[in-house]
């Protein structure tokens, strides 16, 4: 069974933001989105933990908000829009929002 894991929160003003980690296991997928893209910004504690998640995990950014950011990530994370996102929840068992 495969999880979606959205994140939201900044993980640069809110230390917690990214404590859902912990729980993603195996081939679930993880979906940042809003502030929670900051989590890319080269050099963060937060960039550092993404690089933790299992190997077969999917890793995601929505498009548009990496982009508002002007984020340059250093590791190659898929952007994804809205559409894309609509679809990886439907084909996720479950999604888990962690705002």
């Amino acid at each position: 069974m495969t999880t979606l894991h959205l994140f939201s929160r900044s993980p640069l003003l809110d230390a917690g933001a990214l404590d859902g980690l912990s729980w993603v296991r195996g081939e679930d997928t993880v979906l940042l989105t809003g502030a929670a893209v900051e989590a890319l910004r080269p050099g963060s504690a937060a960039a550092e933990l993404l690089t933790q998640l299992p190997a077969e995990t999917a890793l995601y950014a929505l498009a548009e908000d990496v982009q508002a950011r002007r984020l340059q990530p250093e590791r190659a994370v898929p952007l994804i829009d809205y559409p894309t996102f609509v679809d990886l929840s439907v084909s996720c068992a479950k999604v888990i929002s962690w705002t």
